[in-house]
């Protein structure tokens, strides 16, 4: 439709350059708009106003110069009258053009939606351009916890959009399996191992606090027996490290499964430190490359990343004065391997507590020869807020008694935990309410949304069991539009409108990298619908009429399957 217009704007102005209205025959990139009231129109256009300044004329007379063509002149507006687009124009303002379609405009945007189908709404904006989405990486040191659930869905549904856009996507998990942290778990087995040996033990209060500690202990006793106590304790700290970060890992990967999120990668922290038998580590590799342009440099015994000259607030220490790494060095290396591998541009998916370590990965990203303000983005995930009944959960971590993701799943389902996650957009905390994701009512928005579909396929199985359809699934052939061309009522107009804009919004939510811009999309359908719903019958006494509103509500129903799709929500055919 937007493009309709744009030509012929575009061609109108034209037309008012050549008889002399304009000065110019230069044009801008036309913006349109969504009036905010009914009386302004279908589709607005401040394309006047962002003439100004070429055509050195006041917006408004740019504005009548324009319309008086698409008004009058017979190889723009007549012919474009007679074949349904646009009823009137009119001037509003300091000069928006506000356009006034006729209702036979929207009808093609049923055909549109049957004929793409499954691809309806998708974008070719991406243009295979390689992006990787990283997201969830927790640490192998305990089960995925509530926070881990809201930046799952987060980065798993950003990159299901940006791969309905068209950009090639890959989804990896970055597995920290190196360092303090898996030395902690590795003691923390280890300790309580030795209590179940009857030792006494003082237990630290920075060890893994959790039950699950104490059952690796017990599987690794009846696994390798008392032989484990002879070892030397480095040793055995280190082999309880391994079993334990080995099994969480296994229990991340099946929650997440279960959650419906699956990598295309899992990329091992340990991998940047192994040396080939040809050569330095990648961790070595980049320290020395860096070293080598002055990047890094030696103060007090320690290597420092020249991390202000690039941004930061100051300058960061990639190797202490005893020779050990930091995490920032590991962090350093992959992310530079990242673009290595060729992608075009890598997206992180963190809480919003690393804030303060996005400007030191730009840094690193620029020192490594990239432009981390074109190929870098970081996604901050806020906390989530775990409610019953609109009143708090404890979700205390520091004995080890959380809310885990795989309790969420367990309880509410995947459709309800996914959909609940991003009801709200990821940088506002989120109160999630256990009670209300379960809820079978218009209050809980995933019910909100899937009973569209539901209800949908009810009216579909109705009109066949009433013989006004052969099958559930309408095919599209061209005998429809006749019937279609019954959809004159306020409410069918608004759902087809509606419909139009879903591609705008795939492609918003791609560029903005905000998947809440689907959710807020998928309830404004909904609630169109089942405004519509309560207001008109699907199947009426005039069988043509009722043919066209279940072309309509089949389209609706399509556009309601993509858009869950894409939340990884199943759209069921019953409820």
């Amino acid at each position: 439709m937007k493009d309709a217009i744009t030509k012929i704007v575009l061609a109108a102005a034209a037309k008012a350059f050549d008889n002399g209205l304009l000065i110019s025959d230069e044009f801008p990139k036309i913006e349109f708009e969504e009036p905010k009231y009914e009386g302004q129109g279908d589709i607005s256009t401040n394309f006047a106003m962002i003439s100004a300044s070429v055509q050195k004329m006041a917006p408004r007379k740019i504005a009548e110069a324009v319309t008086s063509f698409i008004e009058t002149a017979p190889e723009i507006g007549s012919d474009t009258i007679k074949s349904g687009l646009i009823k009137k124009v009119e001037i509003a303002g300091p000069g928006f053009i506000n356009f006034f379609l006729c209702d036979e405009a929207w009808h093609s945007i049923i055909k549109r939606v049957f004929i793409e189908d499954k691809g309806y709404g998708s974008s070719d904006i991406g243009e295979k351009r390689k992006v990787q989405v990283e997201f969830v990486s927790a640490n192998p040191t305990g089960p995925l916890h509530v926070g881990h659930g809201r930046g799952a869905a987060v980065g798993d549904v950003t990159g299901n959009i940006l791969a309905f856009a068209g950009f090639d996507v890959q989804k990896e998990y970055y597995i920290n399996d190196s360092g303090r942290q898996i030395n902690t778990l590795g003691k923390s087995v280890w300790l309580r191992l030795l209590e179940q040996e009857g030792k006494e033990i003082d237990f630290p209060t920075n060890c893994y606090q959790g039950d699950y500690i104490k059952e690796f202990a017990k599987e690794i006793l009846l696994e390798k027996g008392n032989g484990l106590l002879k070892k030397e304790e480095s040793e055995a700290i280190s082999e309880c490290a391994k079993y334990a970060a080995g099994h969480i890992l296994q229990g991340i990967k099946d929650d997440l499964k279960d959650f419906g999120v699956e990598f295309d990668q899992w990329f091992s922290e340990q991998s940047l430190f192994d040396s080939p038998a040809d050569g330095s580590s990648l961790v070595q590799k980049t320290i020395d490359d860096f070293q080598s342009k002055e990047i890094v440099y030696e103060k007090d015994g320690a290597l420092w990343f020249n991390t202000e000259k690039y941004g930061d607030e100051k300058d960061r220490v990639v190797v202490r004065s005893n020779g050990v790494t930091t995490y920032f060095a590991s962090d350093i290396a992959y992310h530079i391997e990242k673009f290595d591998r060729g992608f075009n541009r890598v997206i992180d998916v963190w809480g919003a507590d690393h804030h303060g370590y996005v400007q030191r990965i730009n840094a690193c990203i620029d020192a490594g020869g990239r432009n981390s303000s074109e190929q870098f983005d970081v996604i901050l995930v806020q906390l989530v807020n775990l409610l019953r009944g609109g009143k708090p959960c404890a979700m205390s971590t520091r004995a080890g008694e959380f809310v885990t993701l795989k309790d969420i799943v367990a309880e509410v389902g995947k459709d309800a935990a996914r959909f609940m996650y991003l009801s709200r957009s990821y940088d506002s905390k989120l109160d999630f309410d256990l009670e209300l994701a379960k809820e079978k009512s218009n209050n809980n928005p995933v019910f909100y949304v899937q009973y569209v579909h539901a209800r949908i396929s009810s009216i579909l199985q109705k009109a066949e069991d009433e013989g006004l359809i052969s099958k559930q699934n309408i095919e599209w052939h061209e005998d429809l539009n006749t019937f279609i061309n019954n959809l004159r009522e306020k409410e069918e107009i608004k759902l087809i409108k509606i419909l139009s804009l879903f591609g705008e919004n795939v492609e918003k939510s791609a560029q903005t990298l905000h998947p809440h811009v689907i959710f807020t999309y998928l309830m404004t359908l909904a609630q169109a619908f089942h405004s519509y719903y309560n207001k008109h019958k699907v199947i009426t006494d005039n069988k043509e009429l009722s043919i066209g509103r279940l072309c309509l509500v089949t389209a609706v129903k399509k556009v309601i399957r993509n858009g869950l799709g894409l939340f990884g929500v199943s759209a069921p055919e019953r409820m």
